[in-house]
């Protein structure tokens, strides 16, 4: 069965919506990428904010300050500590091809750009790849060269590195990052090479010759490549061939290569294939791939885009329903896997679609809670430890430029008696790796100044898959004030232990003795009824005593609290001195009482195929 498609009907979004980044706050980041005769590209960007239900399609768009450039086809990564890597452009505002030389750094908490340094010596960036490496850093490639260059989002400096990458330019490329902390380079001037590129030995090596032909020799472009979760890598091309790498034993070595499905001819005499075209990796672990029919040697990008979903384990491609906004070519398409599991797409256009994909996660693919805090206050940072909270893959990415990555941990809390969802922003995460394992990991995240309090479950998302909740509570008492709680709690416990103790030790008094001589029948009947029903009384009172005194009995901390002072029973002092009893009576059995509960477009412009639109590369 495939998903079904809807739209999000927010108002006041981008015109032209584009390049799509997830936010580790659960919201959108969105680019306005307008792309005419003689403008492409923009400085506008909006942020989609779901619902307090946590629905996207029912959001709200809030427009962000308006960046240094105007760029459209760029690189853009997610950085570990939730700031935002734009680098490059293609083009630069207007028609012409200008492969920018700039970068900057987006803050979401400031809602400010800042400018930084690019690679000494580079004389363009444009639409290059990138990805981001399991220390955070961020791996570039040059367009013109076999030059590469790693960016250090905290020192803010540029290394080079690689120089003996194989391919004589990085144009083009698809870049992975693989489970054994390597980079898979899918060679666009020398396919059907592959290489690697070996994080820890700064260095490139082989990966072996991918079997069937994926990148369009007449332009030199190929589709997207993703991890699966089983540790394959999946490969689009632009050619309608699909290839599956499988990782070697060692980093160093090269792997295996198997040829995939091909995409059906959807239009007689055109190729059916993904020419810059972006995917997404579903919590069902099948793939949403986007394709298009278009004529290779004629230089057309291929319209409508058609959707299909690949699956792993058949080893099949199968065709799902398209969304409403499928009318340009794939070039133009951008989709963005969200915490619930849904993928937005987008065509350059104003609408924006959103894919519910059928099915369910793996339970050996959720993230896993270790540890958290359970009392959480609005506004206060916090420490989560667990597996897997990266994910098992990036999730999402766009053939050469577009490295939107998902592979980090999103924190959702959602409250047991309204259902509101509140995501918090995360923030230093350990690793920025995929398939971890056993091995634990962390994020720090803060909860929202704003959410609402009580009861709640907590949960940490990867890629639309989350964890098992966790019960919590948001509460603006800070630590002080819940150890006196605790200290009270414990004063009446021991409270209720003391008078317990005198309750049957009266009993055991009144057993001493001949009470035939002493009461009579009659008599003992009495005390012990009297005895019952104090014990009855008592068993209420502590359970009233037994929740947190209320806040307005409550002093303030530091001030000391009342002790109550319970009197004695009064069959206690009306009793005379026993006597030793001829015959020992029957005691009767103590009621434990009960525990009280633990707290616990052109590529995004619609659907024009004309060059001059793209205004592709030529160099």
């Amino acid at each position: 069965m495939a998903g079904t498609w809807g739209t999000v009907g927010a108002a006041n979004g981008p015109v032209n919506a584009g390049t799509m980044l997830l936010l580790t706050d659960g919201t959108v980041l969105c680019h306005d990428e307008p792309n005419t005769p003689t403008v492409s590209g923009s400085n506008r960007w909006y942020k989609l904010s779901p619902d307090q239900n946590g629905h996207y399609d029912t959001g709200t768009w809030t427009q962000l300050h308006n960046g240094p450039n105007s760029p459209l086809y760029f690189a853009c990564s997610v950085l570990n500590d939730g700031r935002v890597f734009i680098a490059g452009g293609e083009y630069n505002g207007t028609n012409a091809q200008v492969e920018l030389l700039a970068a900057q750094i987006y803050d979401p908490l400031t809602d400010h750009w800042t400018t930084i340094g690019t690679p000494a010596g580079w004389t363009q960036i444009g639409d290059a790849p990138s990805a981001v490496l399991n220390d955070g850093r961020v791996l570039l490639g040059d367009l013109g060269s076999k030059r590469s260059a790693i960016y250090d989002p905290v020192a803010n400096t540029w290394t080079a590195v690689g120089t003996n990458k194989d391919d004589p330019r990085c144009t083009e490329e698809t870049w992975v990052l693989l489970p054994d902390q390597t980079v898979l380079a899918l060679e666009c001037d020398n396919q059907p090479k592959a290489e690697k590129y070996l994080i820890a030995a700064d260095k490139w090596v082989p990966a072996g010759s991918t079997p069937v032909t994926l990148v369009d020799t007449f332009s030199d472009e190929i589709g997207a490549a993703l991890g699966l979760p089983d540790g394959r890598v999946f490969c689009i091309g632009a050619t309608g061939n699909t290839a599956l790498y499988q990782l070697p034993a060692l980093a160093s070595q090269p792997g295996t290569w198997a040829a995939g499905p091909s995409f059906p001819v959807l239009v007689k005499g055109l190729t059916t294939g993904a020419k810059d075209a972006p995917a997404a990796l579903l919590p069902n672990g099948r793939v949403l791939c986007l394709v298009g029919p278009y004529d290779p040697p004629g230089g057309t990008w291929g319209t409508p885009v058609t959707f299909f979903e690949y699956d792993p384990v058949a080893n099949t491609l199968t065709q799902v329903p398209p969304a409403s906004n499928n009318g340009g070519s794939p070039f133009s398409s951008r989709v963005m896997l969200l915490p619930t599991g849904q993928v937005l797409h987008t065509d350059g256009s104003a609408t924006v679609a959103i894919y519910s994909p059928d099915g369910a996660p793996d339970p050996t693919w959720r993230p896993s809670i270790t540890s958290v805090p359970t009392a959480l206050s609005p506004g206060s940072t916090y420490t989560l430890h667990g597996r897997q909270i990266n994910g098992l893959s990036q999730a999402v990415i766009y053939g050469d430029e577009g490295s939107m990555a998902t592979n980090y941990p999103i924190v959702q809390i959602t409250s047991t008696a309204t259902g509101a969802v509140t995501y918090c922003r995360t923030h230093g995460h350990s690793t920025m790796g995929i398939q971890t394992g056993a091995v634990v990991h962390s994020t720090s995240f803060t909860v929202p100044a704003g959410a609402g309090l009580g009861a709640a479950e907590l949960r940490v998302i990867a890629n639309g898959i989350a964890s098992a909740p966790v019960s919590i509570a948001l509460t603006h008492k800070r630590w002080k004030e819940l150890k006196l709680e605790i200290k009270e709690t414990k004063e009446l416990i021991k409270w209720e232990h003391e008078n317990l103790k005198l309750v049957f030790e009266d009993l055991r008094k009144i057993n001493e003795g001949d009470w035939r001589e002493r009461l009579g029948d009659e008599g003992w009947n009495e005390v012990v009824a009297q005895l019952v029903a104090r014990s009855d009384e008592l068993e209420t009172e502590v359970r009233s005593l037994r929740s947190f005194i209320t806040k307005e009995e409550r002093p303030e901390v530091g001030q000391p609290i009342a002790a109550k002072v319970i009197g004695p029973v009064s069959a206690r002092e009306q009793a005379p001195p026993p006597k030793p009893p001829k015959t020992a009576p029957k005691k009767r059995s103590a009621k434990k009482p009960a525990k009280k509960p633990a707290a616990t477009t052109a590529k995004t412009g619609g659907p024009s195929t004309s060059r001059a639109s793209r205004a592709r590369r030529s160099r």
